[in-house]
């Protein structure tokens, strides 16, 4: 009779314990409001309209006035050759002179240092080409091998290209990620059967810029080419809707 009872209390228990979990889960789903999350992407394909060339050329000797003079002696030449190309004089930008003084060494059998020597100043100048004449600079990159027949030694780096209307086109770019994501939001909430809400939260991505039709991976923090003329850019915009 005990155990009987016992039972019968046990399974009292377990059916007010069950049915106050039960009515837990009911009142926490009734609270809640569904919502919908969604990505826009916005991507625009523009060309540079800023190119930055530079290149530099140095100068060695023993007697420091000499290497300077022959320096500024190339130095002139260079701008000459700029010029006419066509490259405005202002647009030719010569940074300050590196001084280097550069040292030989003897080594004893054992290959430790036995003496030095002084083998002469090393002077060093970087020239930079800022231009929104973006095809006569690239011509001119290309060209600077003609220096060589001039007897001028001038080591030429790749362009780098910008795009001064970077501001207006972010703007172009999150307008249109943002129109995209609204829409992929209604036609979920269209598909289900409801409709869309207010806006809860809107998160923006980071701006990506690659070469157009090129491999590049993009970076969490934003990825930012310069080596290419033609680019591409993107951004992702994460809207969080009510859904009615």
């Amino acid at each position: 009779m005990i155990k009987n009872n016992l039972a019968a209390i046990l399974i009292s228990i377990s059916i007010v314990i069950s049915m106050t979990v039960l009515g837990g889960a009911y009142v926490k789903r009734g609270n809640s409001s569904d919502t919908i999350s969604v990505t826009g992407m916005g991507e625009e394909d523009f060309t540079s309209d800023l190119i930055v060339w530079r290149a530099s050329f140095s100068k060695k000797s023993l007697d420091m006035k000499e290497a300077y003079s022959s320096l500024n002696s190339d130095r002139e030449k260079i701008k000459k050759f700029f010029t006419s190309k066509g490259i405005k004089s202002n647009e030719v930008i010569f940074q300050a002179i590196d001084i280097q003084k550069e040292f030989g060494y003897e080594y004893d059998q054992n290959g430790g240092v036995r003496s030095s020597y002084f083998q002469g100043y090393v002077l060093n100048q970087q020239v930079k080409i800022e231009s929104n004449d973006v095809d006569k600079v690239e011509e001119l990159s290309r060209s600077a091998s003609e220096l060589i027949d001039m007897g001028l030694e001038l080591t030429s780096y790749s362009p780098e290209y910008y795009y001064t209307k970077l501001a207006q086109l972010k703007i172009k770019m999150i307008e249109a990620a943002t129109k995209d994501a609204k829409l992929r939001a209604e036609k979920i909430a269209e598909n289900a059967g409801g409709s869309l809400g207010k806006l809860k939260n809107a998160d923006m991505g980071v701006f990506q810029i690659t070469g157009q039709n090129s491999a590049e991976d993009y970076s969490w923090g934003g990825s930012f080419n310069t080596s290419a003329k033609k680019k591409t850019a993107s951004v992702t915009i994460r809207l969080k809707y009510d859904a009615h």
